[in-house]
């Protein structure tokens, strides 16, 4: 979402690109992993393929399955078990989907076309589980992204629906009760030499109280995750960021009431002027880059070059401020790359070297640099990689990311940067610097936003936390920091499909003399109802008073959308796809393919009339008046009038609608992007491709242009063109 439902520094990416995140259940002390693609479809199984096979700890079963067969395999757990299994998809694309005794799915795994997919967790009761293994499709390119890899070979169109694989059960133990255990049970998935890996560490009072790693670093060469692997750490650099700053405005070099144009005077001048600081709060007004650069087609997903002078052509070109500075939060990459550029200029130096002279070194991070050229070598580096229809695929860094991102470090290096912000007398900048850093900016109408400069500050189980997360195209990494206990957790991984949210969880784990949860606690908002709740039981209907559209507080032109499509819940919002959503207690519902969720609220009749957003901190809505979830059925005529070709002067970006008469909808294509259909929204409105249309008429009611929208970027026009 914007206030985005990727917080990170990737860019809000549609289905295609984040389908792959894990998801955990929880009951308290224990999560269930189930990667969610797939995982809640309905399955029209064909013949199974042999009996039901009990699988054993350690053994290995070797199977064939063609199209339409299912296998099923049966483990035998019991009471608050762990249990891990693994299927090499030799020659096939599954999707392994875990049912529950009482004939419920529980979780499942697809995505990963060839090799080894893990499966597992913490099932939720004792008793017989049914492993079953279906075929994908062809490729297994579950996610429907356009790999363009590969081509003739195993993956494509005309490969065989089927092939050989072998199943392994790794684990089925007792739950561990100690923190450290749990952790290295739920971090098994990455284990081995066979995937991408992990690391964690946790600290408290200036000790190292847990911290491991594992599998690779990098898969080609067989290089194992260690302790002192460079790992692309994302957006969780723009506390770096905001602190270099900290320090030149330390040194008299500038102020963070400065207008930006005293320091990059070729910006132009808006209506209104942006400070440094709105470029460290998010509160700028500035297009986010990323979003935008997707709007021209630029694949960032298949390492499409971006360079760093990009952002100041983009922001030359945009026509006007999304918001007035200060006056809205809206996450956004832009501001932090021009805030590695004044620390540039005011320093003299390029930022990596700032950083290296005047940060990493003095705090001993031996470890950490900026990667300021994706070309440039990091040695000791972990590769990213993300699953793919013929295995995982090598992807590299996202390009122009410094000050947004950049940088790389370690799990050892991270906690001497929390222990300097943790210090009474910082080694490196100063106590008052760091306290700002970790306050919670306010906008102009007086509501915070749950973010200070490149850090979000929220509370977990009643003490404050100071945290950022991080996601470059494959790269995960998250850093929280509690300072009334001073202590502290990262998480990193090289692998797209981690979730971050294990931090926070684990989090739980190592501090719960600490944090003051509910038995199940979350994490996340008022667990009404939580102790009690059984999902299996949940009336579909109940939703029903939660459907409808509500604005974010914070940005008001960001609309959630909620709706029900039987016994199925999804969220929309806009500029983003629709993603499915499922209930954790009567009001809390958690995106599956995204670390958020929401909890509705109700005034003192019990009436729904807002709720709030978990992710990045609490981001309040407010439900808007009106049947909110009515959507606009225009006739084929009313299509029609859509049709032809649109064109952006500020990305310089053409887009062509047609009617497809045999279809009966609205197709959207650009050259790079391919075509896909349009779902109309409210009247002359329209979603498709991660993106928001908005029509505009003239006078006489005839369409002239559209507005695209993806959420971090907003109302770039595309003027229609003569037919």
């Amino acid at each position: 979402m914007a206030v985005s439902l990727s917080p990170c520094l990737d860019i809000t990416y549609g289905v295609t690109f984040m389908s792959l995140r894990t998801t955990f259940r929880r009951s308290r002390s224990a999560f269930w992993l189930a990667s969610v693609v797939g995982v809640l479809g309905v399955f029209s199984a064909g013949a199974a393929v042999g009996q039901h096979t009990v699988l054993e700890v350690g053994e290995t079963h070797a199977g064939s399955i063609m199209a339409g067969d299912t296998a099923r395999y049966t483990v035998q757990v019991g009471d608050d078990a762990f249990l891990l299994g693994a299927v090499n998809q030799i020659s096939v694309a599954l999707l392994i989907r875990v049912i529950r005794p009482d004939g419920e799915p529980v979780g499942g795994t697809a995505g990963l076309g060839r090799g080894v997919q893990r499966f597992g967790g913490n099932p939720p009761e004792a008793g017989d589980y049914t492993v079953e293994l279906t075929v994908v499709g062809a490729g297994g390119d579950s996610d429907g992204g356009d790999d363009g890899e590969d081509e003739g070979d195993a993956g494509s169109d005309d490969a065989p629906q089927g092939g050989d694989y072998e199943i392994t059960l790794l684990r089925n133990e007792p739950l561990a009760s100690e923190p450290g255990a749990l952790a290295d049970q739920h971090l098994s998935r990455y284990d081995g030499d066979d995937t991408p890996g992990a690391a964690i560490r946790v600290w408290r009072d200036g000790e190292t109280i847990f911290s491991n790693t594992y599998g690779m670093a990098n898969l080609a060469y067989g290089i194992p995750f260690e302790a002192d692997t460079r790992t692309n750490i994302g957006s969780t650099s723009k506390q770096f960021t905001a602190f270099a700053v900290m320090l030149q405005a330390e040194r008299g070099l500038l102020s963070l009431d400065d207008d930006i144009r005293d320091h990059v005077p070729e910006l132009p001048e808006f209506e209104h002027t942006i400070r440094i600081e709105h470029l460290l709060t998010h509160t700028s007004g500035l297009r986010e880059f990323l979003n935008l650069v997707l709007m021209t087609g630029r694949r960032l997903d298949h390492g499409d070059w971006i360079d760093r002078s990009e952002l100041i052509d983009i922001v030359q070109r945009q026509p006007k401020l999304q918001n007035v500075p200060g006056a809205e939060w809206n996450y956004n990459n832009t501001g932090f790359g021009l805030a590695a550029t004044i620390v540039e200029r005011t320093s003299g130096q390029p930022f990596g070297e700032f950083m290296r002279d005047n940060v990493f070194l003095p705090l001993g991070m031996t470890r950490t640099m900026v990667r300021a050229d994706t070309r440039r070598i990091v040695p000791d580096q972990s590769e990213g990689y993300t699953p793919g229809p013929m295995g995982y695929r090598q992807i590299g860094d996202l390009g122009g990311a410094v000050g947004a991102g950049g940088i790389y470090s370690t799990i050892e290096d991270l906690q001497k940067w929390v222990e300097n912000m943790a210090a009474a007398e910082p080694t490196v900048g100063t106590r008052k610097s760091l306290d700002r850093m970790m306050t919670s900016f306010v906008l102009d109408d007086g509501e915070e936003t749950g973010y200070g400069y490149g850090l979000s500050v929220d509370e977990h189980g009643g003490l404050k936390r100071v945290s950022h997360g991080g996601a470059d195209v494959a790269h995960r990494s998250m850093l929280i920091y509690y300072p009334e206990i001073n202590a502290g957790i990262t998480t990193q991984s090289n692998h797209a499909s981690f979730s971050s949210a294990l931090a926070a969880q684990l989090a739980e784990e190592f501090f719960a003399d600490a944090l003051e949860l509910d038995s199940d606690e979350d994490g996340e908002g008022d667990g009404e109802g939580e102790d009690e709740f059984n999902v299996e039981a949940y009336d579909p209907e109940d939703f029903d008073e939660f459907a409808g559209r509500y604005a974010l507080d914070a940005a008001p032109a960001f609309v959630m959308t909620f709706t029900r499509d039987e016994g199925t819940f999804h969220a929309q919002a806009t500029g983003q796809p629709r993603l499915e959503i499922v209930p954790t207690s009567p009001v809390n519902f958690r995106f599956l393919v995204v670390d958020a969720s929401v909890t509705f609220q109700r005034d003192e009749e019990g009436a729904v009339t807002g709720l709030i957003l978990h992710q990045n901190g609490d981001q309040p809505a407010t439900r808007l008046e009106g049947d909110g979830a009515e959507t606009w059925e225009p006739a084929a005529e009313d299509l029609r009038e859509f049709a032809g070709v649109y064109f952006s002067p500020e990305i310089e970006t053409f887009y062509r609608i047609e009617f497809d008469e045999e279809a009966g909808e609205l197709m959207i294509e650009q050259r790079r992007m391919g075509r896909a259909s349009l779902e109309a929204g409210e009247r002359d409105q329209f979603t498709g491709r991660g993106f928001t249309f908005e029509f505009e008429r003239d006078r006489n009611g005839d369409i002239v242009a559209f507005y695209l929208s993806n959420g971090r970027t907003r109302d770039v026009r595309f003027i229609r063109e003569p037919w």
